[in-house]
């Protein structure tokens, strides 16, 4: 690849895909609409956003690990995310995936777009079985951010060489530190703070806010 110009960073959940991921896991322990309830509540900034998907993660447990498999094939990439996805990459410009959902589907997802930096929670397995627990470092609002800026320090880039893209409001922070932020269709919490935003569902409209292609 040409030299690296620049770092997009992009929350996955609501963001680069449709859905929430624990939603479509609550579905499938039979506990959905408990589960979207509190996501929507967190992505708003009305809960701890920690503590809120410890909620939500105790509500998988007993689901075994074949549940990722039918999850990653029931998500929808949001419009054009593929294609904006290749049309950085061949301008020199990374992409990261950051997320509070799983690593078990990020991976995956990361690979499909040829994405090499991801980061996202781990959940606790015992004998193929789902606990219903987090295990290591939580992607938190404050995560999210930091794993931003130690990409960005990893790559030497400066500052404004970063975009960061998100649509809740545990994204604030990691789209402050960016040299540009956007909220993507994003919650009102998040569209206050941020002054660039996309609102129609389409990642064909955030190629002109990005000067780095320049």
């Amino acid at each position: 690849m040409s030299q690296v110009k620049g770092l997009c960073v992009m929350d996955v959940d609501g963001t680069l895909i449709l859905e929430e991921m624990i939603d479509l896991l609550g579905r499938e322990a039979g506990r959905e609409e408990e589960i979207s309830q509190i996501t929507s509540r967190a992505m708003r900034g009305e809960l701890n956003f920690e503590s809120s998907l410890r909620d939500r993660v105790s509500f998988l447990e007993g689901l075994p690990i074949s549940v990722f498999d039918k999850v990653f094939k029931s998500i929808h990439l949001s419009p054009n995310a593929q294609k904006f996805i290749s049309i950085l990459q061949k301008n020199g410009i990374l992409v990261g995936l950051v997320s509070g959902g799983f690593t078990p589907i990020v991976e995956r997802l990361a690979k499909s777009l040829g994405v090499a930096y991801f980061s996202a929670n781990q959940l606790e397995v015992k004998d193929g079985l789902l606990a219903g627990k987090l295990v290591g470092q939580i992607i938190n609002p404050e995560i999210k951010k930091e794993t931003l800026e130690k990409w960005r320090e990893e790559l030497k880039l400066p500052q404004e060489r970063t975009v960061a893209i998100g649509d809740g409001a545990n994204d604030l922070l990691m789209l402050k530190s960016a040299g540009l932020g956007i909220a993507f269709c994003a919650k009102e919490v998040l569209k206050q703070e941020i002054p660039n935003h996309v609102d129609k569902r389409d990642f064909l409209e955030v190629l002109p806010l990005i000067d780095c292609l320049e």
